[in-house]
């Protein structure tokens, strides 16, 4: 096999695995969040800004996956 038809391959297989963790990470930030929202109703608005903020650190790291992804 030649780089040329191992490269799309290679693409697919940095995207999926880049975007496995990240895509864990933000459903299990978003299941203790309402976990914890379901709890103590009152706590909602002091759990929802760190969520956000996890989830999008979490999103990051996918995005990079993706820069990644394209630099091959």
């Amino acid at each position: 096999m030649d780089s040329e038809t191992l490269v799309p391959l290679a693409k697919a297989i940095a995207m999926g695995v880049g975007a496995l963790g990240p895509g864990l990470g933000i459903g299990l930030i978003g299941a203790k969040a309402m976990e914890a929202i379901g709890r103590n109703p009152e706590a909602a608005g002091k759990v929802f800004v760190p969520m956000l903020l996890s989830m999008a650190f979490a999103e990051a790291i996918a995005i990079y996956a993706l820069v990644v992804s394209f630099t091959l």
